[in-house]
């Protein structure tokens, strides 16, 4: 099974995050149309049917390999927490 790169996976995320509060703030026909196409690519990304799915399955590759609660190890030359995200998870 082919893996996604983690840093597509992490600016999806973000962008799929910040896209998702601006249309809980404001509508806008643009952000939908994309919000849509990041929903679709995350998707294709990760394997899944749905986007609950696909965001905890993107959470979980940018999780690999770092220490989280669930007492995963860190690889050698790596820092605990790289991103500031402090183990909290993306899920939605």
């Amino acid at each position: 099974m082919l893996v996604p790169d983690p840093n597509t996976v992490r600016r999806l995320l973000t962008r799929y995050a910040t896209l998702r509060i601006a249309q809980a703030e404001r509508h806008s026909p643009d952000a939908a149309r994309e919000l849509e196409d990041i929903t679709y690519t995350l998707c294709v990304m990760t394997g899944t049917a749905g986007i609950r799915e696909a965001v905890a399955r993107a959470d979980a590759l940018l999780t690999q390999g770092r220490t989280v609660p669930a007492g995963r190890t860190v690889p050698a030359g790596r820092s605990a927490d790289p991103d500031g995200e402090n183990g909290r998870c993306l899920t939605v």
